[in-house]
């Protein structure tokens, strides 16, 4: 049986792991003052980055529609069985809904999955798929078991400014402006699909990444150490090794993956966030 893994874009893997893998990826996308753009296609993080410094304003972002969702597993299952596609938490956003309904007109042959998760955390899930799928699982079989696989993602990340959240109404004014002057930089966690407020950091980003990797990693027993994910909307390639050399020394991980956080993520999160994604055992 030949199965197509897909994943829409929030997942935030790398063309390499893209590629590597055999994961084929649906854009959301990006609205940009009047335009509306496809994620990782017509416009990328920098470009949202540069758009909200000259204009004050913020990007949005738009759940991938039915008509694409149609289009696009059409296209797949001339040459494919079934699919398999990943998509950010339902909670999140309408693109579950979206692709669940587009399934309906291929009965038996489109499985949905809802992540419950955003990011990497749904690169894990789409990467094992293929593993599976590699292992001649079926599209039934895959779901199943990466819907139970899922419960067991731990995923966070650290943000350097509240600005795109104060702007995008998730935060307020009064909040931001006393972590700005504080110096906080808090840990969003993803829980039960939706995000939430964690520890909150206070000092130089270096410091304050640091910190963030031991705590989620040092002296915990139940953390897998077969992948780990690095990602991140622009941290410098030398923090990244630094990073990555730490995890090493904190533990016997088989795979430290670094990737770039996609248009639709870094719209809400801004730059120089970072997060460590893996699976707890």
């Amino acid at each position: 049986m030949k199965i197509f893994v897909s994943s829409d874009s929030t997942c935030d893997l790398s063309p390499e792991l893209v590629k590597d893998y055999d994961i084929h990826i649906i854009p959301l996308y990006i609205q940009r003052g009047d335009e509306s753009l496809r994620d990782g296609v017509e416009i990328t993080a920098q470009d949202i980055f540069a758009y909200t410094e000259k204009t004050g304003k913020l990007c949005g972002t738009a759940a991938v529609p039915i008509a694409d969702y149609l289009d696009y597993f059409g296209r797949a299952l001339q040459d494919h069985d079934q699919v398999v596609h990943f998509t950010i938490s339902a909670d999140m956003s309408a693109c579950y809904q979206n692709a669940v309904a587009a399934g309906q007109d291929y009965p038996g042959r489109v499985f949905v999955v809802d992540s419950r998760n955003l990011s990497t955390g749904i690169g894990h899930l789409a990467m094992d798929a293929a593993l599976l799928a590699r292992e001649g699982k079926t599209g039934e079989e895959i779901k199943k078991i990466l819907d139970e696989r899922k419960e067991k993602l731990n995923v966070s990340f650290v943000l350097d400014t509240l600005e795109y959240l104060r702007k995008g109404g998730r935060c307020s004014s009064l909040a931001a402006l006393g972590a700005n002057l504080l110096k906080l930089r808090p840990c969003i966690e993803v829980k039960n699909g939706v995000m939430g407020v964690g520890k909150k950091y206070r000092g130089n980003l270096d410091k304050c990444l640091e910190a963030y990797v031991r705590e989620r990693i040092e002296g915990h027993t139940d953390v897998d150490y077969r992948r780990i994910f690095i990602t991140d909307s622009g941290v410098s390639d030398q923090e990244i090794e630094s990073l990555a050399a730490l995890l090493r020394s904190l533990g016997p991980f088989e795979e430290i993956c670094h990737t770039r956080a996609g248009s639709t993520i870094s719209s809400h999160c801004g730059p120089k966030c970072l997060g460590i994604l893996y699976y707890n055992k």
